[in-house]
């Protein structure tokens, strides 16, 4: 122990009274409430007799805390992009199966009109003369003698 305390009777050293500075009261400024929401006045009598009197504060509740996801979302987006690109590849598919059908469609179509044009000319070039402006003769009988012709 100190000395200065030494000479204090026990009883002095085991009570001791602070005298609090008193606050200069600020006035609140004034919200306007409807009477439904003024929240109800709470009192607490203390041990010592006094009673304090004051609104009841509500705890702070914590945000709720949000597990995580099993997979992540980068993951998902992933996954989803894959499967998007599968049925756009299945599309396509079909699309150059179609474009490869509609060329070799045209391909005949082409060959087709080659062969019928190709008859049409054959028979106009290798076929009878009709109405060509010439003179028929038709010989029944006919006689050469010497490379001469008697008629």
């Amino acid at each position: 122990m100190y000395p200065e305390h030494a000479r204090h009777a026990p009883a002095e050293r085991a009570v001791q009274v602070h005298q609090p500075t008193p606050l200069q009261p600020v006035p609140a400024p004034l919200i306007p409430m409807h009477p439904d929401h003024i929240p109800t006045v709470a009192s607490i009598v203390l041990p010592d007799g006094r009673v304090v009197t004051g609104y009841a504060i509500e705890p702070a509740h914590p945000a709720p805390i949000t597990a995580a996801p099993a997979v992540s979302r980068t993951a998902v987006n992933v996954a989803l992009g894959g499967v998007g690109f599968a049925a756009v590849c299945g599309g396509l598919l079909l699309l150059t199966s179609f474009i490869a059908a509609l060329a070799a469609f045209v391909h005949q179509l082409i060959i087709l009109a080659a062969v019928i044009f190709g008859g049409w000319i054959a028979a106009q070039v290798l076929g009878p003369r009709h109405g060509q402006g010439g003179t028929v003769v038709t010989i029944r009988k006919a006689v050469f003698k010497r490379n001469h012709f008697h008629g």
